[in-house]
């Protein structure tokens, strides 16, 4: 793979390239969104300010998971340029969104709904910058035809093994492709505010839960790993609210 690209004296992270598309194509779609809802507020902004409190709180999740060697070397692991979390992402992420729906004077349903779609295309193409940077994120030996081994990676393995990073590319273009189809069914009046966000957690949290068992994360709880049971909260607490949305709408 490819972690750096260089150019003369500079070497430019491939990560961080990918992440930086990520952002640009994520503030693409929510406008798009928001532009088809009639919200006025500045994506730009938005995804600029959310993303990097995300890839902060993304970063400080995954060196804490592991304590006793973040307090050994703390400033190598919280400047590392590999070890993200998607769940530290959203702790922070969703508070934030949170912020900016009262900072633009939306319904905070309706911006999370809008927001949904948008963040499912950053989260596949960044892990495209996972995929170039071999970072580790790949998955356990496999013999299938598409293997990939990473021996210049961050994280080398001359091993083939599950390309993972191209699975959630996929999964996560798809799960944009039906949050982006319930957002139109929402704007013809036929779902409800808050829909897409549910589907959302419940989409992303089955998908992670699923690629987890091809990953090399260590299992923790009842043969699961911490992204699984995160994973398993994240499509409960989906489905809680969203049963919550539609009984409101019933009693009303």
């Amino acid at each position: 793979m490819y972690p750096f690209i260089h150019l003369g004296p500079l070497s430019v992270p491939t990560f961080g390239l990918m992440v930086a598309l990520a952002l640009l194509a994520a503030a693409y779609v929510m406008e798009a969104d928001f532009r088809r809802r009639c919200i006025e507020a500045d994506t730009y902004h938005i995804v600029l300010v959310g993303g990097l409190v995300a890839l902060v709180g993304a970063r400080l999740y995954s060196v804490l998971e592991t304590p006793r060697e973040f307090f050994a070397r703390p400033w190598s692991m919280l400047f590392s340029r590999y070890g993200f979390t998607w769940f530290g992402a959203f702790l922070v992420g969703v508070p934030t969104l949170l912020i900016m729906a009262r900072k633009y004077r939306v319904p905070l349903l309706e911006f999370l709904d809008a927001s949904s779609p948008a963040a499912a295309v950053g989260y596949a193409i960044g892990r495209i910058g996972c995929l170039l940077a071999g970072d580790g994120d790949y998955g356990q030996p496999t013999t299938l035809p598409w293997g990939m081994s990473f021996p210049d990676g961050l994280v080398p393995t001359i091993e083939r093994v599950h390309p993972t990073p191209i699975y959630e590319f996929l999964a996560w273009m798809a799960i944009a492709a039906i949050l982006w189809h319930l957002g139109a069914q929402a704007g013809r009046g036929s779902k409800l505010r808050g829909d897409v966000f549910c589907g959302y957690m419940i989409l992303t949290g089955v998908a992670r839960f699923l690629v987890e068992f091809i990953r090399i994360n260590p299992r923790v709880l009842f043969g699961l790993t911490n992204a699984q049971i995160v994973s398993v909260g994240c499509v409960i607490l989906g489905a809680v609210l969203l049963w919550r949305i539609k009984s409101s709408r019933g009693a009303g």
